[in-house]
């Protein structure tokens, strides 16, 4: 049931502080989100104005982030009012601060089953499915590791750029400098003479470590990098967020006995960007993008 609030109560939007993102962290974990352990710093890091926190008489009761990658993409996340404040239009006000401060940007989100009609309403369009899957308990699938797959860290780093940005509808160098080095993570690439033909992460999460992202030039080659990536942490939970148009991703989970836990609907606001979907075998974060 909603809090009563005084009619004198005072309510405003402000730009987070990187302490508030314990607030945030902690309410996503309240509201069942499994998210990464190390993952608001790295947000954070990305664009330290694109991030708003909903206060009550002084007290934080929600928070969500509007990520401006560049001039003409953006992305929404981490969009949570704590349950007793609900219905009583704070969560609106708080949403509207990061639409205002994205502006005419192509705005992008993963929205919860919940939440999707309401983006509707705020102009957002459904494109597709993305579908959690996770493996409880995933055993050391890989035998030595192949020479062509190497450290993320150890390859040159405009090479890395220029992969992501394929793959994403920005360049996001600050993003990536932060998001490769993130505690508690891995993040390999396949290299060969010189060509990155393929780039994965698993970071730690609340409960167990998830992939993210997963892009690859073949089926094979993602399958490789999953097999390396899952063997990081043997005998522990595994997920993998896969874009369900994509029937080579979609066959790579359930082919690792993979079960479907959790969908977002990825949405955006004015045309949707040209992505190579086929080649996106696991996003990135479902917070930014």
């Amino acid at each position: 049931m909603p809090a009563e609030v005084d009619k004198n109560s005072e309510f405003k939007v402000r730009v987070m502080q990187r302490v508030d993102l314990q607030n945030a962290y902690r309410w996503s974990i309240e509201e069942g989100w499994n998210v990464g352990k190390h993952d608001h710093d790295v947000f954070f890091a990305t664009d330290p104005n694109g991030f708003f926190v909903g206060e009550l008489n002084g007290e934080p009761i929600g928070s969500v982030s509007g990520v401006a990658y560049d001039d003409k993409f953006g992305f929404v996340g981490i969009y949570i009012l704590r349950p007793e404040f609900r219905g009583q239009g704070y969560g609106i006000q708080i949403f509207q601060a990061a639409m205002e401060y994205l502006g005419n940007r192509c705005v992008g989100l993963d929205g919860v089953i919940a939440q999707q009609d309401n983006y509707r309403r705020s102009g957002f369009k459904f494109e597709y499915r993305n579908i959690r899957f996770r493996k409880e308990g995933v055993g050391s699938t890989v035998q030595g590791t192949s020479p062509s797959i190497v450290s993320a860290t150890g390859v040159p780093f405009n090479l890395l750029a220029d992969y992501d940005a394929r793959h994403f509808p920005a360049r996001r160098e600050s993003f990536l400098t932060g998001w490769i080095r993130e505690p508690e993570a891995t993040a390999i690439t396949k290299y060969e003479d010189g060509v990155i033909k393929g780039f994965g992460m698993v970071r730690a999460f609340a409960q167990g470590w998830c992939v993210g992202p997963l892009f690859a030039d073949t089926p094979e080659i993602a399958d490789e990098l999953y097999r390396t990536l899952s063997a990081e942490h043997p005998g522990e939970d595994l997920y993998l967020d896969v874009p369900e148009v994509n029937e080579d991703a979609i066959a790579l989970a359930n082919g690792h006995q993979m079960a479907q836990v959790f969908e977002t609907a990825r949405m955006y606001t004015g045309d949707a960007p040209k992505l190579p979907l086929k080649a996106i075998y696991g996003v990135t974060s479902f917070e930014l993008g």
